[in-house]
């Protein structure tokens, strides 16, 4: 289980690599929720995502002999571009595999800063192919199952501990879970009174469905939040949830994209689906509570295109 020295240690070390995101009141979503909210807004960290805390962590890390190999990830999206993003400025070569449904943009983002950019038909595939490259002789950098990783994304919930005002609740959303992994192990050393929820797009329910076969099993995946599509969660993710997490909730993805809406239109702020599904089970959350809950949302990521958005709510009968 990840500590928190561990999280200390790695916002000692990915200081002036990553920005310290703003943890904010949010009048908007509180007004539309019904219920003080406060969120923590890392859809403005570097590369538009909390990935970035992981992959410098990580990249911090190595060996000279890691750095001089290169290093690999498979990603939908986000978790390629922050590692792409952080190993270009910290001089390691890196390769990045994602499925062909991975946001265009997202591969562009990867291949302009230098990586070398590998495409598979689906994130199966994209998994093999990591593990090859991997046993080639280059460091895998995991989007969740490694500790220097999900210590890396725990700085989040360390930032959030020092700066939010009073609150119950926190609402994180999950993939391969290294990011709730980290936010929970802060928040139960810093705030041990609060609850902590993830919450999961259906078609892609990696941690929903390890909870309920009691580990980690693979799972089909269909939602168009490909950020959040983890073909399995791993052991020490699931060990982190199963032993920290009040409970994880799982929204189909038109209220994901809804959520999208909702985010720009009461909180300013523009989205991915991977954070607009926060806002569907916050009001679940709100209901289970009741009076005296006080919400904090994560705000994760922002790696939608105004054209991705708005092609999903005309899909969804949003518009």
């Amino acid at each position: 289980m990840i500590g928190i020295s561990d999280i200390e240690a790695a916002a000692e070390r990915i200081a002036g690599h990553v920005i310290h995101t703003p943890t904010v009141p949010s009048p908007g979503l509180s007004g539309l929720l019904g219920v003080p909210v406060t969120a923590k807004l890392e859809l403005l960290q570097r590369t538009g995502s909390f990935k970035a805390r992981g992959a410098a962590a990580k990249l911090l890390s190595l060996s000279e002999a890691e750095r001089a190999a290169g290093v690999v990830a498979v990603s939908g999206g986000n978790h390629g571009i922050a590692l792409a993003v952080m190993a270009a400025a910290l001089d390691v070569k890196a390769t990045v595999v994602m499925p062909r449904s991975a946001p265009a943009r997202a591969v562009e983002i990867a291949h302009d800063t230098g990586a070398t950019v590998r495409l598979t038909d689906d994130m199966g595939g994209a998994f093999s192919l990591v593990t090859e490259l991997r046993d080639e002789g280059l460091t895998l950098v995991h989007p969740f199952d490694d500790p220097v990783v999900v210590a890396g994304q725990g700085t989040v919930g360390l930032e959030f501990a020092d700066d939010a005002d009073e609150v119950t609740d926190v609402l994180v959303s999950v993939g391969g879970g290294g990011l709730i992994s980290g936010v929970a192990a802060a928040l139960r050393a810093r705030r041990p009174e609060v609850r902590i929820w993830g919450v999961e797009t259906e078609g892609a329910e990696a941690m929903s469905e390890a909870l309920a076969a009691g580990g980690p099993v693979p799972v089909a995946l269909s939602s168009i939040s490909t950020t959040l599509s983890a073909p399995a969660v791993s052991q020490l993710t699931y060990d982190h949830v199963s032993a920290l997490v009040t409970d994880v909730l799982v929204v189909p993805d038109r209220d994901a994209v809804r959520g999208c809406l909702d985010l720009a239109e009461h909180a300013k702020v523009w989205t991915e689906p991977a954070a607009g599904c926060l806002l569907p089970a916050a009001r679940r959350v709100v209901e289970r509570i009741g009076d005296g809950c006080r919400l904090g949302l994560v705000v994760c990521g922002g790696n939608a295109s105004t054209a991705d958005v708005m092609t999903w709510a005309g899909r969804f009968g949003l518009l």
